[in-house]
Parts: C-alpha cells; structure tokens; sequence
C-alpha cells in the first residue's frame, strides 16, 4: 500500500509519496496536473509513465482555452558510466515496460511543480516539471544531488504536435532545424504548431527516429485507441562530475526567430509560481491544510479566453479534455472564486458569458476548436442567474450586477416565459417545461449514436427548484427598489411555488418525483436532482417534514462516500460501473454513477434540515472526509475526479480533475468549517 503525506514547505501544500516497485499498477493509477493561464497543462502519473494519449510534459493552447496540442509527450533520460547504462523513464508497450525506470525511483512529491527522486549506484537525482503561467512552456530540471562517479547524461525527447483528442502515426511529417542555441520542431508542411527545445550546457545530436505503439492502459480500458507512435529528433547529451543542475526548455508558440525567445531562469520561474500559489492561499484567507488543498486545486480551473486582442476569464469544467462549459462555470464558480475571495475573476466570467448570450440564453459550451457558442440547455441560464446574484451576495458590486449582469437576468426570465430555443418555455402552471425524447437538455446529459439516456423532457425537479429560487431571489432584490418589479416577480414564484408543491411530492414514496413528463405523467425514479429543492435557500416552500424526507430517502438510497448516485441501485435501469465502450459509458454516466459534485447541495441540504446545529456539522464533517481523502491519495493527486463508480469500491473515472467536483467539496468544507 502506498502511504501519502502532506508536508508544509513555504506555506505551500506538498502531495508525497514514496514509491515502491511491488505496487507499480497502483501507481499508475495516480496522475498528477499542472496547469496554467490559458487552458495548457502538463500531465501524467507519478512514475512518469503515460496512460493516457491526453498525458504528456506540454499541451498547449493555440487559441486559450482551446484547440489545444499535444507538443511534447515525454522524455528518455540514460545515464552511461563504465559501459553500463541505466535508463530512469518508464515506457509501456504491448507486452512490457521498456524501460523500467521506475525501479529507481524513491519519492514523487507535488508543490510548484512536480518532482520524480531516484538512487541508484551512488547517484542520486531529481527531475522537476514546471510549467510556466502565461506562456506555453514547460521546464524540465534535472538535479544531480550527489554523484561518485563521472556520468553521461543522454537525454532524448518525444515529440507529439497533434490535436490532443488525437493519437500519432508515423505517417506524420515532422522535423526540426537548428533555432539560435535550441531546435525548432514542426510539421513539414505548413502548420502553426512549433515547439521549441533548449537544453543549455547539452549538446545535441541530430538523431531522429520513430519510436512505434507507445501503449495507454488507460485509454485501452476506456474502449479508445490506445497505441502512439512518436517521433524524436535527437538527443542532448552531456557529461556530469559534480552535483549540477540541468533545465530542458519546452516551448509551444509560433515565434520563430531568434531574438523573439525569451531567456528563462528557472530560479526566476520558480518564485513567480510560488508568488502565485501564496496569493491565491492570501485571497482565500486559507489556512488550514485542507482548505489550502482545496484552493489550490481550485485554481487549475481558472483560465483565460482568448477574445480578439483581449482575454477574458473563464472555468474550464474539467483535465484533461473539457473545455469552458456555461452550467458547470455557474455551478462551480461560488466554490472556485467566490469563497476563494477571487471576486475580479468571477466578474470577468459572469460578464464574459453574459455578453455571449442570445434570445435569453448564455452558452452551454463553446466548440474544442473555436469560439462557435451552444446553447443547448435548460439551465445553464438558470445557474448564470444564480452564480450573478451570489456575486452581488459576496461583492456588494452593484454596479456591475445592475448593469451588466441584472438585464441579462431579466432577458432570460422574459424569454422563458414567452418561449425560446429547445421547446424552453413556462406553461400555463407557472414551472418551465423543455425539450422532447431526443434531447438531453439538462445536467444528465449524455447521449450516443442519436439516442438520448436520460432526455428528462418536460418539467425537470431541478430546473424549476432553481426557476423559482432565482424568481424569489430577483423579487427580494427588488423589494426596497421598484415595488412594481418585486410584485412582478413575486407573483411568478408564488404560482411556480404552488405547482411544484403539488406536482412534485409524492406522498407515497416520500420524495420528490424527478421529471413531469409533457402527457402529465410523472418519472418517479429515486434522483438526487431534488436534493436541490432543500439545498437552494430560496427553495419550493416544501413543509419541513418533507424536507427531511427528501434528504433522508437521498442519504439512504443514493449517497455513497464520494457523493451521490444519479439513480438508486434498486432501479432496472441502475448501472454500478462506468467502462466499457463510449456507448456503454454514456448510459452509465446518468444511471447510477456517482458524482462527487452533489456533495455541496447534499450537505447544504443536511445541514439545513438540522437547523446548522454542532451535530450536523460534525456528522457533515465525516461525509466529505472520504473526498478529502481522495483529493491526496487517489486518481489525480490533488485535485477531485469528476466521477465514481455507483457500485463499491467506487473507483474514480471520468476526468481526473473537475471544477464543480472541487467547487462543491470546497463549499461543503466551509459550511461544515463556518
């Protein structure tokens, strides 16, 4: 069993752990991200062994947050002395690991960056990966701490320049020239992807080669393709008598002359990240040790879109491969910038997703390779509402709430009523009613080869707990303003309030149905989506009674260590494990997956029924202990997967790191904590 710890160093939490080559596959369940700016990030597992084709030293952005590339994939490190050759990378092929370097390795720790420790025959070395925050770059330091004996140090990079939602073949046209005291590495025919490799005090040998069917276990076990091959131009090489430090330069950009590149020091490199981390910690006013994780896994989230000649910030939803999604941003953005004191960036993303709205609609998502804004969805808008007038909570920004944000509010809420895009439209009863059997218009989205999972069509439970939420909301706002509006909005709760009430509750299950469909029928399967009708504080005026029923059937039927099943395992549709294909993933991810997000409403919604009383907050306490367990020493090392499995142990899938899943756990620690 691997032990981890958390040691302090600079104020700054350190994910450690000791490696030992009896639990390699263990090990090569836990990745480890940096991340910067603009959507780029450095990723792979604490051996350094790639199991996944999103994996690698430097993905960068062309256009931030997306159309991102895969530059340079990993690295083969060989130290040669008296004839014998030790190799410190860790490759895996079809049917072995070649090389198998992770026998000398002894630690991996995270902080700034990422550090790989190994000994062998009196050496001992550390090899560091930083990646820098406003430029796509990445730095590989080498730390020869102690040596006995004269080495040669060959080391031999792997080049990628693909999509990154796409592997390589040797078909690819790669090839590199010689760019003032570095190489410059780029597709024969004319492309925009160029990465630039320096390695000062190495000589380079021109040397390429392809390396074919790098293997991804992970990949494999997902039903993708899971075989690369890659390309290497050469090695740098040098010889080392003395403890010495050694720094590979990795840049992805489309400079190309020499005087254009920046001269980096890596010591330079190192404060600027830790600076970085100690405001982000300041802002927080973090000072627990797990407050200070969670803020500091918060902050891989926050990015930069690329807007013309500005850049606005946005929240990527999850790493490796999502990018900025409308509900998941507003879902998570009270976790990841309002409770971390980061208000100037919430209000750059509010803004910026509001300016991108049409006909009463902010985007769901935008497009991997452009700026083409969707829309397809029920409540995106709906959580931009909310996410808005917690920021006036947090900020007392009026400013900025009246006259940018509350028109896009009252826009949204004008369309609903009178219909928009998707059969989004409120009926006659007050409660807002969407879209049909072939669309997945809500959360529980997925959807495969034209057919719909969980298409929740009509009157989802959630979508009008949060309607009437924002409603109440938006009159209360208004109550010492414009006695007009808040009757206006007022009214329009009241009626939603009274058809939820009588619509929703079934009073022979104890809780809420999940959907009502448009013939009037009800889906009376057992969902935590109602948990949000207690947890919201504007919530449906449910009698106490029936709110405590509605937890205690969620906490009972649906809540596991790790969050919430999205269906209780007494459902034939239930499904315990996420694998398999694509199509037999997405009818999981809806049927019984559990979702660590929902934590946050789950425990808002505890703690409510009992009134925040000592008890509660101890009893919510050890709900999340699992979550922070998982944040240190499970799937991607600091940071919460966006997934687990419905059945025990409840195995993490999905993303490796998602925002709403560390924005809620983050919430939940300060309402237990507060």
């Amino acid at each position: 069993m691997t032990v981890l710890m958390l040691q302090k160093a600079n104020n700054v939490q350190i994910v450690s752990t000791p490696i030992r080559g009896d639990a390699l596959d263990d090990l090569l369940t836990k990745e480890w991200l940096l991340t910067n700016s603009r959507g780029g990030y450095a990723s792979s597992t604490v051996v350094g062994c790639n199991t996944r084709g999103y994996h690698g030293l430097l993905i960068g952005s062309l256009n931030p947050p997306v159309n991102r590339i895969m530059a340079l994939a990993n690295c083969l490190e060989m130290l040669i002395s008296g004839g014998k050759i030790c190799k410190l990378s860790t490759f895996e092929f079809h049917d072995k690991f070649n090389p198998a370097g992770f026998a000398y390795m002894t630690r991996f720790s995270q902080d700034i960056g990422v550090h790989f420790e190994y000994e062998l025959d009196g050496l001992a070395l550390a090899k560091s990966v930083y990646l820098l925050r406003d430029t796509d770059t990445a730095a590989i330091e080498y730390d020869v701490i102690r040596i006995r004996k004269p080495v040669e140090f060959v080391l031999r990079p792997f080049v990628g320049l693909r999509d990154f939602h796409r592997l390589q073949r040797s078909y690819a046209e790669l090839v590199c020239r010689a760019l003032g005291d570095g190489l410059l590495v780029h597709h024969r025919t004319p492309d925009s992807c160029q990465l630039y490799l320096r390695c000062p005090n190495m000589k380079f040998a021109n040397d390429p080669q392809w390396w074919f069917n790098f293997l991804y276990r992970n990949d494999r076990e997902r039903g993708l393709n899971f075989t690369e091959d890659l390309w290497t131009p050469g090695f740098f090489k040098c010889s080392i008598q003395k403890p010495t430090k050694i720094v590979l330069w990795a840049d992805l950009s489309q400079r190309c002359e020499p005087d254009q590149l920046e001269e980096l020091r890596i010591d330079a490199v190192k404060d600027k990240l830790r600076r970085h981390q100690r405001s982000v910690l300041a802002a927080a006013r973090a000072k627990e040790a797990g407050l200070q994780q969670l803020c500091l896994a918060a902050d891989h989230f926050i990015t930069k879109r690329q807007t013309g000649q500005d850049y606005r910030t946005t929240v990527l939803a999850g790493f490796p491969w999502f990018a900025d999604w409308g509900r998941d941003a507003f879902v998570a953005l009270p976790g990841l910038l309002l409770e971390t004191g980061r208000f100037d960036e919430a209000k750059s993303v509010l803004t910026a997703f509001a300016q991108a709205a049409d006909d009463g609609m902010v985007p769901n998502r935008f497009d991997d390779q452009s700026s083409t804004a969707y829309f397809n969805s029920v409540d995106a808008s709906l959580w931009f509402s909310h996410a808005a007038l917690e920021y006036l909570a947090f900020t007392h920004d009026l400013q900025t709430f009246t006259q940018q944000l509350l028109p896009i509010i009252r826009w949204i809420i004008d369309c609903y009523r009178k219909g928009t895009e998707f059969g989004i439209r409120v009926d006659s009863d007050g409660l807002v009613t969407a879209g049909n059997t072939e669309t997945q218009l809500t959360w529980m989205d997925a959807k495969c080869d034209g057919v719909a999972f969980t298409p929740r069509c009509g009157k989802a439970v959630e979508v009008n707990a949060l309607w009437h939420h924002d409603l109440r909301r938006l009159a209360q706002f208004y109550a010492d303003r414009n006695r007009n509006n808040q009757h206006y909005y007022q009214s329009m709760a009241d009626m939603a309030a009274d058809s939820f009430c009588r619509l929703f509750w079934s009073e022979t299950a104890g809780y809420l149905n999940d959907c009502i469909l448009p013939d009037g029928s009800v889906d009376s399967s057992l969902r935590p989506n109602q948990i949000f009708s207690v947890s919201l504080a504007f919530a449906p005026p449910l009698t106490l009674q029936q709110q405590r029923s509605i937890v205690d059937s969620v906490k009972r039927e649906l809540l596991t260590p790790y969050g919430l099943r999205t269906l209780n395992a007494r459902h034939p549709d239930y499904k315990g494990t996420y694998t398999g294909s694509q199509r037999d993933r997405d009818e999981a991810y809806h049927q019984g997956t559990v979702w660590p997000y929902l934590i946050g409403p789950f425990v808002q919604a505890y703690l409510k029924v009992n009134q925040f009383d000592r008890k509660s907050k101890r009893q919510a306490a050890e709900l999340i202990e699992p979550l922070l367990e998982h944040l240190t020493d499970q799937g991607c090392l600091g940071n919460v997967s966006e997934i687990f499995d419905g059945d025990p142990p409840h195995r993490p899938r999905g993303c490796i790191a998602q925002a709403w899943s560390v924005a809620e756990l983050l919430r939940a620690y300060r309402l237990v904590t507060g």
